[in-house]
């Protein structure tokens, strides 16, 4: 089974002298003394890549910022196959919802490159909404948007062909992990081919098969394993 790091307490600062809960959504409004108030009630976390941050059940006792790294989210299917439901980058959270009341987690979270993540206990993070309560509704708009992309991804799934799919996971990438070069999108993923399958619900055989006639066809190129770059968005929204 795979271990979770040990945890250990840090300033939680940048170099440049930013908070980390600065760079959550949540918090991007408040004053530089209430970021101290909050950063003194932060935990350091480490995980290395494939190491498991949380268990679906495991007690939701904890804000999780991720401040370095990415961690997918996901659950396992009656045949116990791995469902990917989104992935976490620098700036995100979990833990939001069952914060507000004590519940569980009901999904699993694992590193898939190093990770580092600032932590805030639940009974501190009653004292935070209780001092700065418009936080408690940012946190429902988050939520909201997560059932949001949930709402997608079953759509894309039960309604798309796998062309379509596929096509529809890439702009999905493009829009919260690409930079442009030139008129082109790059994607460094940190993904391999069959947890690219596992987000639409493919095999590891079709994903593969599928992006490279896609790179024969011109819409994108790959560059290794990790590495896709899309020539024309418009192009591939096309396919959707």
């Amino acid at each position: 089974m795979k271990s979770c790091a040990v945890a250990h307490e840090c300033g939680c600062r940048h170099a440049s002298g930013e908070f980390c809960a600065a760079k959550v959504p949540i918090f991007s409004n408040l004053a530089n003394e209430q970021l101290a108030m909050i950063t003194k009630r932060i935990t350091r976390r480490r995980y290395k890549k494939g190491q498991v941050v949380f268990w679906e059940g495991d007690l939701s006792d904890r804000f999780v910022i991720v401040h370095e790294g990415k961690i997918k989210i996901f659950r396992y299917t009656r045949e116990g196959k791995e469902q990917i439901l989104y992935i976490l980058s620098e700036g995100d959270f979990l833990g939001d919802l069952s914060l507000l009341k004590k519940g569980v987690f009901q999904s699993n979270g694992e590193a898939i490159e190093d990770v580092s993540v600032c932590t805030i206990a639940k009974d501190d993070f009653d004292k935070i909404l209780k001092e700065n309560p418009e936080i408690s509704l940012r946190i429902l708009e988050s939520v909201h948007d997560r059932l949001e992309k949930l709402e997608n991804l079953v759509q894309t799934l039960s309604t798309k062909d796998m062309e379509a799919r596929i096509a529809s996971l890439l702009i999905n990438f493009a829009k919260n992990f690409g930079y442009k070069r030139d008129d082109r999108i790059v994607l460094d993923l940190s993904l391999t081919r069959e947890e690219m399958a596992n987000f639409i619900g493919v095999t590891r055989e079709t994903m593969s098969r599928k992006l490279s006639s896609m790179q024969e066809e011109g819409f994108i190129e790959l560059v290794g394993n990790k590495r896709i770059i899309i020539n024309n968005l418009e192009d591939l929204e096309d396919l959707t």
